[in-house]
Formats: structure tokens, C-alpha cells, sequence
């Protein structure tokens, strides 16, 4: 029988994108994660499958989705409610939706697809841009990724991680990855229990596999103020850096609001909505890890 080519479940493919990784990029999101961080801004790829999303601003309340509904999970007293939890992503209702306030996050991509989407941005490319897959967690979804990065050609790619995945799936694409944007979320393990789900043991683990085989690796420092921005932190990733002379440095990632509104859309509880971090608390953060002697840091 003929191998079946693997399927990837997108939630997003952004264009133009200059914050991930080096020139100008396409950013692949893949739905899937294993971590359940507690600031996440992409809260809608924490599973695998389609989600539905409401826009409450979009919506005008004219009930066409309710009639278009099977499960009976639209409801109008007050105000329009959407059951999520018992949402099948049939997307019945979103057909139905004349004001894009309903969407479906995820669709299936062949990798023949992805290849095909991603072509018209390879002339913005130059000779330092490409593609970066993101998530989510492109690592839950290894047979694909893997089949994409053999036919990716000349394309510079890089993969933004969370470091949470098997040793031997990152060993196996190490050849095919220009560059690994790796986070690091915080220093004690059980800490990053708490705000992420998983203690750092294995991701730390996969950190050194990578470094050790040679990889090009720059380290992305999500910092949310009053959460994991401590001294003690900060003075772990100077010594890290300084530990690992061969890693590209890191970038700080300060917290955003984006992700409470995206919960809120998706029907998910989140129990972290915090201000944005300042200028000032960014620049704080910057100085300290110079004085720590971690010159090669930056801002994102």
C-alpha cells in the first residue's frame, strides 16, 4: 500500500512576520501543545483540532448561527452565548455568520499545501528570511514537520519551541534546521511546574542535546512582571549564556494581554490578566542581564 502523505493541523500562517527569527518570514502555527503556560498568547493551539471562535464585537445578534446549529449551542437572552465546551467545530454556524463573528481556528495542510502557501512570500525572502514554524508546539506534530523540513529545498527555517519534546525527534532534525528559537520560562523546576504545566527537567535536557550536537540556538525569554521576571531568573539565564558561549544570545519576549481577549473568544478559563509590560519594566529587565554580564541579549 502507498505511504499516506502526513496531515498538519494550522491554526494560522502570518505573512510578513519580523520578530521570529532572522529578515522577513512566514510564520507556520501548528495547532498542539503540551505545555499549559499560564501568560500563553495562543491559547487556541492547545489542542490538536478545530476550535470555533466568537467575536462578540462583530456580532450584530441576528441568530442565524443558532438556526444552523445542531447541538442547540447558540443562545440569545441578553446576550449571544456560545456553549464551547460542547462545540463539535462542525462549522455550520460559521457558514451562517454574515459578519465574521464566528471563525474555525485549525484546518488540515498537506505538506504539498503548506509548500504551496508559503510560495508567493519566497521572493520577500532575501538572502536572510524564510519560513518559521511556531505554535503551539510544532513538535507535537514531529511526522509532519519532519516530512515538511526534507522537501523545504533552499528555505531558511527555523523552529520556535518550547524544548518540551522527545531528545531523539530534535536530534533527527537537526540537520534540516537552520536555527532553533528555544524558550526558557523559568529556572526552578517547580516553579515552571506551576506556570506551565511540566517541570524544565527534560527541556533543559533537550537544550543541552541540541547545544552539544552543534545546533544554532537562541534562547527567547518570555518574561511576565511580578511572575518569572525574580533576580534569581535573571541571574540564571546570565549564567546559562555565559555557561554556553556558543548560543546566539536571547530575546527578552515581555508579556501582552493578547491571549485573555483569545480566551475569552474561545470559551477557555484563564486565570492570568495582567497589565502589558512597561518600557520600563522591559528596559529593567534588559539592563539587569547586562550588568550580569549577558551582553548578547536583546529585546524581541
Amino acid at each position: 500500500m502507498p505511504r499516506t502523505e502526513p496531515t498538519a493541523i494550522l491554526f494560522d500562517i502570518q505573512r510578513m512576520c519580523l520578530q521570529d527569527g532572522p529578515g522577513v518570514r512566514t510564520g507556520v502555527f501548528f495547532k498542539g501543545c503540551p505545555l499549559r503556560c499560564r501568560w500563553c498568547h495562543n491559547p487556541e493551539s492547545y489542542t490538536m483540532g478545530a476550535q470555533l471562535r466568537y467575536n462578540a464585537r462583530l456580532c450584530t445578534g441576528c441568530g442565524l448561527c443558532a438556526a444552523q446549529c445542531p447541538g442547540g449551542l447558540h443562545t440569545f437572552d441578553s446576550a449571544h452565548r456560545v456553549r464551547h465546551a460542547d462545540c463539535a467545530a462542525c462549522g455550520r454556524c460559521v457558514r451562517a455568520c454574515c459578519y465574521g463573528a464566528l471563525s474555525l481556528a485549525g484546518a488540515p495542510y498537506t505538506v504539498d499545501a503548506l509548500l504551496d502557501a508559503i510560495a508567493p512570500d519566497r521572493a520577500y525572502y532575501g538572502d536572510t528570511g524564510g519560513v518559521t514554524l511556531s505554535g503551539g508546539e510544532p513538535m507535537a506534530q514531529f511526522d509532519f514537520v519532519m516530512a515538511f523540513l526534507r522537501r523545504k529545498g533552499g528555505l531558511h527555517v527555523c523552529v520556535e519551541t518550547s524544548g518540551f519534546a522527545p531528545t531523539r525527534h530534535y536530534l533527527e532534525m537537526l540537520p534540516y534546521v537552520d536555527l532553533f528559537l528555544f524558550d526558557y520560562k523559568a529556572t526552578d523546576p517547580q516553579k515552571h511546574r506551576e506556570l506551565c504545566g511540566q517541570d524544565n527537567r527534560l527541556i533543559l535536557s533537550n537544550l543541552q542535546a541540541l547545544y552539544d550536537s552543534g545546533a544554532s540556538i537562541l534562547l527567547r525569554l518570555p518574561l511576565v512582571p511580578g511572575v518569572n521576571d525574580d533576580a534569581d531568573h535573571l541571574r540564571a539565564v546570565a549564567g546559562l549564556l555565559a555557561a554556553h558561549p556558543r548560543l546566539l544570545g536571547a530575546e527578552i519576549m515581555a508579556y501582552h494581554r493578547l491571549g485573555v481577549g483569545k480566551r475569552q473568544q474561545f470559551g477557555l478559563a484563564g486565570d492570568m490578566d495582567l497589565p502589558n509590560a512597561t518600557p520600563a519594566q522591559k528596559q529593567g529587565w534588559l539592563d539587569a542581564l547586562h550588568a550580569l554580564g549577558a551582553a548578547n541579549v536583546r529585546l524581541g
